[in-house]
């Protein structure tokens, strides 16, 4: 039987609408089928602990009315007993989990779109963890690939220097440098063929287009890192053919050889010691960082990519190995299941390149097979715009005999961040990287803070303004739908006065700034005095946080405890705003309220842990 919470109260606290289906099967009315529910419930009144009485009303609706003094013991009683546990309902079935998330190139920082995907995925794992699963948080180290041998060309030109100033921002200032002079370099000789060409001119005018955008990226990179771009376009000019150079680099990483290895692990290593200092920052553990070279060089790539060759999924077309993930759908009668509609073609996947080199996408049929040697579950915290690469995975993965994983792998999509006026792009040197976000939100809650607490030293203000800062992002990115974007406003995320981090933290400080003034509290406790209806729906709205953690665990939705640790702050606020607690009239009403003033405490605390985010005690 399905229940809902009625609009208005005076319908009680839970509803049922069973007699309108019931009523269809039986073809009777359902207000006579709803009467006598009413009339056996009245019968077993007796048997009910928490049901006050259970009415039929409206058209055939079963509302129920709860016993509010009982409920709101139990519901005080078990905040203050679980405590640290209180909401975290556990599975009946534990399994081990794997979420892997972050899992950002190391070629230039962590940038905001990739923040969300850390928020997310470290959300997921804390959720999952407070359920009963064992769940391990993975990072894939995407070190193989044009984009890595790029910045080892750069790296070596020059002669591999000592970072200056944070790692992961260095290198992605090599990156962005030697991919801007080589894109340059290759619009260039384009544009003179062209030129040269009888008929080109549309061609010319769409490449001297794209260099002028390019020339105009070199200059803001030159004003930014004007050492190192001097540098690298001296030695690139030098050289005879950089294009053929790095696919060289790429071909001899792949094939492990020692000199190359050693290049692109050292310049990779840096970058994910940067990472590594963002990601704490942020309050986000990694369990197991997985390097994708591993599977390449262990022998798992080739292993995968002979299995698929037994298959009649695998084709060869211009020296390129390709996958038929059509073919695998319609053969194995997948698409329903992959929630892929019938007349929806899926594209093939390149396996390997003309020149023997892997993609993407084929590594990753190898990695998710060492996964799931780990794990009952994966969870892949991966951009929307992944959702074809991963649906291919996924047929491979059938095609080799492995459905079952393949539908226990779950591709946890998100959208993008978007920052009005600003757009990002990784290859031009053109990001807002998560450091600065962090960097600006922690400056700015330190106005906010001193503003509003001027009298605390500040040392103080500045752990509050860290605390803070890092909150309101952390929020922003974890309680708008994953599947929408993100816009990124200062005015919103900072807002002191409601839906945000530093308004459910200051909720927090402020229960516990009542509870400090209070003094030690009296465990014995009559919730029975707490009639007012302020007072009851906030203890209604701490009794649904169970409730909405199980949503959130069983269907993967963090923004559902953002959600709603915002709802029972707005409770809490409303409350506090109209009803005196430490001035209660009387002690037993002081020590009541008090009592639920530290049950909404536990469970915005609890709420907040469940997303990342710290609660402070006082703001």
């Amino acid at each position: 039987m399905s229940l809902a919470i009625p609009p208005n109260p005076q319908f009680g606290q839970l509803s049922s609408s069973v007699c309108f289906e019931i009523a269809k099967k039986l073809h009777k009315n359902p207000r006579d089928i709803a009467k006598q529910i009413e009339k056996e419930a009245e019968a077993a009144a007796s048997s009910f602990t928490l049901i006050e009485k259970v009415k039929a009303e409206g058209q055939g609706y079963i509302n129920f009315y709860i016993d509010l003094a009982r409920f709101s013991q139990l519901t005080l009683e078990s905040a203050r007993t679980l405590d640290t546990e209180y909401g975290f309902v556990k599975t009946s079935k534990p399994e081990r989990v794997i979420v892997e998330h972050t899992s950002a190139n190391p070629i230039h920082p962590i940038h905001i779109g990739h923040g969300r995907n850390s928020v997310l995925g470290d959300a997921l794992t804390r959720i999952l963890k407070a359920q009963g699963h064992e769940v391990s948080a993975h990072y894939y180290v995407d070190d193989v690939g044009r984009q890595s041998a790029l910045i080892a060309y750069g790296y070596k030109l020059l002669g591999k220097p000592e970072p200056e100033g944070k790692p992961d921002h260095f290198i992605g200032a090599i990156y962005a440098i030697t991919n801007c002079l080589l894109e340059i370099r290759r619009l260039k000789e384009r544009l003179e063929n062209a030129r040269s060409t009888p008929g080109a001119e549309e061609e010319v005018r769409d490449l001297q287009r794209r260099l002028d955008e390019w020339v105009s990226i070199a200059a803001g990179l030159k004003e930014k890192h004007p050492d190192l771009f001097n540098k690298l376009l001296e030695e690139i000019s030098k050289a005879e053919s950089p294009e053929l150079e790095v696919n060289l680099l790429l071909q001899r990483y792949e094939a492990g050889e020692e000199e190359t290895k050693s290049l692109i692990r050292e310049f990779s290593q840096l970058c994910l010691e940067g990472f590594k200092q963002t990601l704490a920052r942020a309050g986000i553990s990694v369990d197991s960082w997985d390097w994708e070279s591993m599977f390449v060089w262990n022998g798992d790539v080739a292993r995968c990519l002979d299995e698929l060759k037994k298959t009649p999924f695998v084709f060869e077309e211009g020296g390129v190995l390709e996958f038929d993930a059509e073919m695998v759908a319609q053969t194995l009668g997948l698409k329903e299941a992959f929630g892929v509609k019938p007349d929806q073609e899926i594209p093939s996947l390149t396996l390997v390149r003309a020149d023997g080199t892997t993609l993407y996408t084929t590594r990753d049929i190898s990695y998710s097979l060492w996964k799931f040697k780990r794990a009952d579950r994966v969870i892949n915290v991966i951009g929307m715009e992944q959702k074809l690469a991963q649906l291919q995975l996924k047929m491979a993965l059938c095609a080799l005999g492995y459905v079952k994983e393949a539908r226990n792998l779950i591709h946890f999509s998100y959208n993008l961040v978007r920052f009005p006026g600003q757009r990002m792009s990784g290859r031009k040197g053109r990001y807002v990287t998560f450091d600065e976000v962090m960097d600006e939100a922690v400056a700015r809650a330190y106005e906010e803070v001193s503003k509003r607490s001027p009298q605390l030293p500040n040392e103080t203000k500045h752990k509050i303004s860290e605390v803070v800062g890092i909150g309101a992002i952390k929020y922003a990115l974890v309680e708008t739908d994953p599947q929408k974007h993100v816009v990124f406003t200062w005015d919103k995320v900072l807002n002191f006065e409601t839906n945000s981090a530093p308004y459910i933290q200051y909720s927090h400080a402020r229960a516990c700034s009542i509870l400090r003034k209070a003094g030690k509290q009296n465990r014995k406790v009559d919730a029975a005095v707490l009639k007012e209806p302020l007072e009851r729906d906030l203890v209604l709205m701490i009794s649904r946080f169970p409730e909405a953690f199980i949503d959130a665990a069983d269907n993967l939705k963090p923004n559902i405890i953002a959600d709603y640790a915002n709802a029972l702050a707005d409770k809490f606020n409303t409350f506090y705003a109209a009803l005196p607690v430490l001035k209660a009239d009387s002690p037993e009403l002081a020590n009541a309220r008090l009592m639920l003033v530290d049950a909404v405490r536990i469970t915005l605390r609890n709420a907040l842990i469940l997303i990342g985010i710290k609660a402070p005690q006082r703001m």
